[in-house]
């Protein structure tokens, strides 16, 4: 029997764990779908991704480094994909054309407040990182009602102007590094701990109180988590969650049946063996 045809792009991408995570949301679900990883030029995912629709497939998600690129290929977004400019799910349509959507942000948000139990309302919440994968997660950062959210970049020129991207949903502001306030959710969305690095933390950002979120997940704790830790954060917790909460917003948009995400978790965490960005 046919199955529709699903992947995931990035460069590289052989070690992502989407392939499992759809499988195991397939099972759960009773939907028939097959999920590869393919790892794309960086030079063409263009012309990669329209090969594989072009074969059939039916929906895509996008990492590194290809996520704004996911956009200039769309035909149509969502209002996520368009604030962020940057996609990482493509739908091919009935007619032929490909929608683009942002489920990062949904994703971050609901293994904080769900899986961790980390409240966002009247949190400070500090961004370390103001590339895309910052991009995809403040709008709905901003939404869950945080009290204030502060953008941290080496390029301070860069933070300021995400900040004013978003100025009209809430208090966003952005800060020189060096002068971060106390942190009550620190969240690193840096390529930092892809490096084995730390980025840059201000005296007195991590508290007693900070919980520290690192959107790369690994199996030991990533090099940020752990000076976090040193520091003093009272919690700690890399992204796997993200992944799979922004897989299964992915899995409704495709098929439009939700599945359950913490069987998943339960089931990958003893497989989470790199450091990959979610």
């Amino acid at each position: 029997m046919e199955v529709d045809r699903y992947a995931v792009f990035g460069h590289p991408v052989a070690h992502s764990l989407s392939p499992r995570i759809h499988a195991l949301f397939a099972t759960q679900t009773g939907e028939g779908l097959s999920y590869e990883a393919i790892e794309a030029p960086r030079d063409d995912f263009a012309g990669t991704a329209r090969a594989f629709f072009a074969a059939g497939g039916r929906g895509a998600n996008v990492t590194v480094p290809f996520k704004g690129e996911a956009m200039e290929l769309a035909d149509d977004c969502d209002a996520l994909a368009a604030r962020a400019g940057a996609a990482n799910t493509l739908r091919l349509e009935a007619d032929g054309r490909l929608t683009a959507f942002n489920t990062d942000g949904i994703g971050l948000r609901r293994d904080l407040e769900c899986n961790l139990r980390c409240p966002l309302a009247a949190c400070t919440v500090v961004l370390l990182g103001a590339g895309g994968a910052a991009a995809g997660v403040i709008e709905p950062l901003l939404t869950a009602g945080v009290a204030r959210l502060v953008i941290g970049n080496r390029s301070p020129d860069r933070a300021a102007a995400l900040a004013s991207r978003f100025a009209d949903l809430g208090a966003v502001t952005a800060m020189p590094v060096s002068e971060l306030p106390p942190a009550d959710v620190l969240i690193n969305a840096t390529a930092a701990s892809l490096d084995g690095a730390v980025p840059e933390l201000a005296s007195g950002l991590v508290h007693a109180r900070t919980f520290a979120y690192d959107m790369v997940y690994a199996a030991r704790p990533t090099p940020f988590l752990t000076r976090c830790r040193e520091l003093g954060a009272a919690r700690a917790a890399d992204g796997l969650g993200m992944l799979v909460e922004q897989a299964a917003e992915a899995f409704f948009i495709w098929r439009g049946v939700r599945p359950e995400t913490a069987p998943v978790l339960a089931q990958l965490r003893p497989q989470a063996d790199s450091a990959e960005p979610s």
